[in-house]
């Protein structure tokens, strides 16, 4: 007589911490499951096929990912997110933010077809935010969304998003990053008012001890769970080295509207004749000048420079 086939349940991966991944059954359980053998493959937004064993479970299938999210570290890039519907990157008027962190960002939303949305916090700095303002336009003429927002304003007003970044977000999957001092943790309290009691209890349940900011978590917002928020650190850790150098003119817009200029079909954009991109680079000046539509600002196509020799570097 045949061995029955054990019974496989779903599962979506809410949490990991190593090797072990706490895994969200439809029903609502939470249990903590280990993948089958040396290496895992699971990352937090994963839909799983799971086998109970006593009171955990083993990780026996990943279901197939609409996109996948990278982190570098000194050694290597490791997946961390998974099947995202969109990205928030959150950046603040002050301090001033990176140019080239940000660019990374969008890069690999870009690189997986995830809308990335850029949020710009402390509106009530009004100088500050004015430049920082200006220093967008750049990306607003790429079409990207840049909602302003006063998360913690100043004196007695009531915080706003000025936007309604909650219908925004409504029914999806949203990855928030930011880096320090942006107000990524004001956001997250907000959406999430227990985030802090998951956190911990998702801590205690892997064994990680204290919980510090080296994990990635999915939140449910609504009690529908129709919508979530992963959080994850690291803001300008983005692994792009899975990108190839001559594929990265087309995960930037200003860029890509000038690469078809080109005289030659394998341009890099660095130092060919006839090169269209070249053509386009707004001239350097002093202090900030916004390009035209039509061209190309000198600090976006030095990201470019730079990131092509990143890659190109890794390759050999």
């Amino acid at each position: 007589m045949a061995t029955p086939s054990p019974t496989l349940e779903p599962g979506l991966v809410i949490a990991g911490h190593g090797r072990h991944v706490w895994v969200e059954t439809p029903d609502g359980r939470r249990l903590i499951c280990h993948p089958r053998g040396k290496k895992s493959q699971t990352v937090v937004g994963d839909r799983v096929l799971w086998q109970a064993s006593e009171d955990e479970g083993t990780i026996e299938k990943v279901e197939p990912r609409r996109n996948l999210f990278y982190r570098q570290d000194e050694i290597r890039t490791k997946s961390f997110a998974a099947n995202l519907d969109q990205v928030l990157i959150l950046i603040a008027a002050e301090p001033e933010f990176s140019e080239s962190q940000l660019s990374r960002a969008l890069i690999a939303a870009e690189a997986e077809h995830i809308t990335p949305i850029i949020a710009l916090n402390k509106s009530d700095l009004v100088e500050p935010f004015g430049r920082a303002w200006q220093r967008m336009a750049v990306y607003r003429d790429m079409g990207y969304a840049i909602l302003p927002m006063a998360l913690k304003p100043r004196g007695n007003t009531t915080p706003n998003t000025e936007h309604h970044l909650d219908a925004v977000m409504a029914g999806k999957t949203t990855l928030v990053l930011g880096p320090s001092g942006s107000g990524k943790s004001t956001l997250i309290n907000r959406l999430i008012p227990n985030a802090q009691v998951l956190t911990n209890a998702i801590s205690t349940a892997l064994n990680s001890g204290k919980h510090t900011t080296t994990s990635t978590t999915l939140y449910w917002v609504d009690a529908a769970k129709t919508t979530a928020v992963i959080d994850s650190p690291g803001f300008q850790e983005f692994g792009l080295n899975h990108i190839e150098p001559m594929h990265l003119a087309s995960l930037m817009p200003d860029i890509k509207a000038h690469a078809a200029d080109c005289k030659f079909y394998n341009c890099s954009h660095l130092h060919e004749p006839g090169c269209g991109v070249i053509a386009a680079v707004q001239p350097t000046s002093e202090g900030f000048s916004a390009p035209s539509p039509r061209q190309i600002s000198a600090n976006r196509y030095k990201i470019y420079s730079n990131l092509f020799a990143e890659l190109s570097q890794k390759r050999y």
